[in-house]
């Protein structure tokens, strides 16, 4: 297992690798590659450029699109100068961009020819379509002296430096800035290599396919543990899985982090094509609950080493690991999320914050060094979330869940009213707002349901306005597409004449559930 405890910052990292192993590939992408060395002058590059553009320490500089090599060179820049990149989910709408851009107040954004659709005014837009980024760089290298002194002198990051700020949706509907630093990168590795425990493993001559996008913390994280690593991130514009398993074969991959929904279209790819796993070591999965039996297909066509995450943005990712060795037919803790990591630990709470024993369920708090800094310009929210920080720092997940009496944990349901797609959040209250302001309709809901492909589907339950024509499914569908996510928008619909509520108003949203959960054991899928 590869261990570098020395590393503590991204800075550090880039530095000690390109000195080390220059000429190791770095970034692999399906057009092209990038040595440590390559991607390290490149990273000073990016960085003399947003200098210039008067990027400093702590300013905000977002990225939206498609994750090339420039995703990471960015990253790897503002890492340098102090600087916080911002990644933005390239599926979401102009109006949901807006404010995260607003939100985060970045002054520049580096963008490509797909997202130049929305209101920048202000904002000094750099184009990452390989032509442009090149003729971007090509500029900076005129002036290659001015940047050579950045990665062993200039700014200094320490391990709680903010680095990155990823943007996760709330039950208000309005997405958080969630702000993480370089520890952020470095928690879980630092855990298994003191440990010498090998969940999660990297090996010389590793080629890591990065299926989770960079714009969610599972896509980052894993990236960055790759780098921290000294090996090769395959990265890829946009998942399909048809290109995806031609990767593996031709790249020789041998671990790869995917999604649920991910491995189940691999897995299910008709005809077989044993040759495409040949390489593969490992396999992380995370984002979504699975089923068993997905599950087992996934472990019998990839035969590799299988290794499920939990965790959630503000945990820096992964808190909670099921490993390896309970991957096996049968294993009674297939339904468990993991067990913390070596130094890490979980809380199951009940509504007093009373700690409860063994298999009582309550909410789930974690603790873990890689926790978030704060949420963006959000005391009151970041108090909420990061509690008993005299005891060292807990995040209160909003899941509800049990431990059994070796310390697994069991997601059984959700506090939060989350909804997980395929990996994507989609909170229901920000549906329910564009349902309500668009479709011309008494009131709504909007619930998670089963699906055996994504782990959820989301279900909208639509009362019709008595005084207008009764929509149709078109014609809601219609009134809703370019005003929230594609991933956001109900799949299923269903007609009904009252919303439950409390005395309170507030939706009855676990009653509207139930008779889709019925004969499960858990109310998430």
């Amino acid at each position: 297992m590869l261990f570098f405890p020395e590393l503590a910052t991204l800075k550090d990292s880039l530095a000690f690798h390109a000195r080390t192993r220059g000429d190791h590939v770095a970034v692999m992408t399906p057009t092209h590659s990038l040595t440590y060395a390559q991607l390290a002058h490149n990273a000073e590059l990016v960085a003399h450029q947003l200098r210039q553009l008067g990027v400093g320490e702590g300013d905000r500089v977002a990225f939206i699109a498609k994750e090339r090599a420039s995703y990471w060179e960015t990253t790897f820049a503002c890492a340098l100068i102090g600087a916080v990149i911002v990644p933005i989910n390239w599926k979401l709408t102009q109006e949901e961009v807006a404010h995260i851009l607003k939100d985060s107040g970045a002054g520049v954004i580096l963008i490509d020819g797909d997202h130049q659709l929305f209101n920048t005014t202000g904002i000094t837009e750099i184009n990452t379509l390989p032509q442009a980024w090149q003729a971007w760089l090509s500029a900076a290298e005129l002036k290659e002296s001015d940047t050579q002194s950045l990665l062993t002198a200039g700014f200094e990051p320490t391990p709680d430096t903010p680095v990155c700020q990823l943007y996760t949706s709330g039950t208000t509907g309005l997405p958080k800035g969630v702000v993480l630093a370089h520890r952020s990168w470095f928690a879980v590795r630092n855990a298994l290599g003191e440990a010498g425990v090998e969940w999660i493993s990297f090996e010389e001559n590793d080629v890591c396919f990065v299926g989770i996008p960079g714009f969610h913390v599972g896509g980052m994280w894993y990236a960055m543990q790759v780098f921290n690593a000294g090996q090769t991130v395959y990265s890829v514009e946009e998942f399909n899985p048809v290109s995806a398993r031609e990767i593996f074969k031709q790249a020789a991959v041998t671990s790869a982090i995917l999604v649920p929904a991910m491995m189940a279209s691999i897995a299910e790819l008709s005809p077989a094509d044993p040759d495409a796993f040949a390489h593969m070591r490992q396999v992380i999965y995370g984002g979504a609950p699975i089923g068993d039996s997905v599950l087992a297909n996934c472990v019998r066509v990839f035969g590799a080493r299988f290794a499920q995450i939990y965790g959630l943005t503000e945990t820096g990712n992964t808190a909670v690991c099921l490993p390896p060795e309970e991957h096996y037919p049968d294993s009674p803790r297939l339904k468990a999320a993991g067990r913390p990591y070596p130094g890490f630990a979980v809380r199951i709470v009940d509504e007093d914050n009373t700690v409860l024993p063994a298999y009582e369920v309550g909410e789930v708090l974690l603790y873990t060094p890689a926790r978030m800094v704060e949420y963006w310009n959000l005391p009151e929210a970041t108090s909420e979330t990061l509690v008993d920080e005299a005891d060292a720092g807990w995040i209160r997940t909003g899941d509800a869940g049990f431990v059994d009496d070796e310390g697994f944990l069991f997601i059984q349901d959700r506090i939060k009213d989350m909804i997980l797609v395929g990996g994507e959040n989609v909170f229901p209250a920000e549906v329910e707002k564009v349902l309500l302001r668009e479709c011309g309709i008494a009131d709504c809901a909007v619930i998670g349901v089963p699906d055996d492909r994504s782990g959820e589907a989301v279900l909208a339950l639509i009362v019709p306005d008595p005084s207008k024509p009764r929509p149709t499914t078109r014609d809601l569908l219609l009134a809703v597409r370019g005003k929230i996510a594609a991933f956001k928008i109900p799949s299923r619909w269903e007609f009904i004449e009252q919303i439950p509520r409390n005395p309170s108003g507030k939706i009855l949203r676990r009653a509207l559930r139930e008779k889709y959960w019925v004969g499960r054991d858990r109310k998430v899928n």
